[in-house]
């Protein structure tokens, strides 16, 4: 008999995963993944979130919750794409750990447990670096590692793959807001909040039916994001900081061109208005008026999002990070020095 308690108390690990026409993988994900949750012994729950899926999924997501309550689907009312699905799994989660994976089951439910046992050491985001992937190293591998090393080195995060199977605490995973495309750099995004991010190595399938919904051109699209995020995170995420400082040194461009044809009339008596660099000045003077007060435009644009949202652009924790790992091994270290007790006392 399914546990109806898990639906009443929120649980200790929720699964939260996007579907998309994903009809032929559903009853082997949710067997392998129901399987190897009861094996930790703890509450769950999996979040399915269908995006406007066509082919059946729906109706298979409806007969297994029917059956099973800690299966919880939601389904959105047309396709969006993986982060809407992925924001809204966010947002009704219950777990005090969330775990994000794909339905094909190239992430493997039976690494659930070593993603779960990381992130409970003091982490707020366990990425799972994907090995012996089984695709196309043109088409896939190597975009994926450009894309990684473009992501580490404009953010900062550690994290040598952002794609794929990922832990999370529950609250750091509520507190997010994603946006389109975002869904790809979980662990930058939480990298850039402040959050402590741990890696481990974990085994990638091929997909276990139907095809994959990504072609060539989403190499684009993630060029895009991280141009992007590297905007959002550079200088202190304040638009005016960024406009403001190249408006200056067009400035100093444009006064030091003024200058120069300012002498050349002195001296050598050349009309200043004759001279193609008085209207390089001219135009870099304009061109400097108007980056300050796109800065400024952008910056008012930012702080409404921000208000509107109400996200906070940081993580605030009761005990500094790391401090749950440490907690623990004192423990341990302290339950293996006490004396046992006497039989008496026992």
């Amino acid at each position: 008999m399914p546990d109806r308690s898990a639906a009443v108390a929120p649980p200790a690990i929720s699964i939260v995963v996007p579907m998309y026409n994903e009809a032929d993988c559903v009853p082997e994900f949710h067997r392998r993944t129901a399987a190897a949750l009861d094996g930790m012994g703890e509450t769950w729950e999996i979040v399915a979130v269908s995006d406007g899926s066509t082919d059946g999924t729906n109706a298979l997501l409806a007969d297994l919750a029917a059956r099973e309550p800690r299966l919880r689907p939601h389904f959105l009312t047309r396709n969006t794409g993986q982060w809407a699905a992925l924001s809204a799994g966010f947002r009704v989660a219950r777990g005090e750990i969330v775990v994000v994976m794909d339905a094909d089951l190239q992430n493997r439910p039976e690494d659930i447990p070593l993603l779960v046992t990381e992130t409970r050491k003091g982490f707020d985001l366990v990425s799972g670096r994907r090995t012996g992937r089984p695709e196309s190293a043109v088409w896939r591998l190597l975009p994926s590692r450009a894309a990684n090393a473009m992501l580490r080195a404009t953010t900062g995060c550690p994290a040598r793959d952002m794609g794929g199977f990922k832990c999370l605490r529950g609250d750091v995973a509520r507190k997010l807001r994603l946006r389109a495309g975002q869904h790809r750099l979980l662990p930058a995004l939480v990298h850039l909040m402040g959050g402590s991010i741990g890696e481990v190595d974990v085994l990638a399938d091929a997909r276990f039916a139907g095809t994959s919904k990504y072609g060539l051109g989403r190499a684009v699209d993630v060029l895009f994001d991280i141009l992007m995020l590297w905007f959002q995170a550079s200088f202190k995420a304040r638009p005016i900081y960024l406009f403001g400082r190249v408006s200056l040194v067009t400035i100093l461009i444009a006064l030091l061109a003024f200058v120069w044809i300012g002498v050349e009339r002195v001296v050598f008596g050349t009309p200043m208005t004759q001279r193609p660099l008085f209207f390089v000045s001219m135009g870099a003077g304009l061109a400097a008026l108007m980056l300050v007060g796109f800065g400024f435009v952008l910056e008012l644009l930012s702080d409404t999002h921000a208000r509107i949202a109400g996200q906070d652009p940081y993580l605030v924790r009761t005990t500094p990070p790391g401090t749950e790992a440490r907690r623990e091994d004192t423990d341990a270290d302290a339950a293996d020095a006490a004396p046992p007790e006497s039989p008496e006392r026992a």
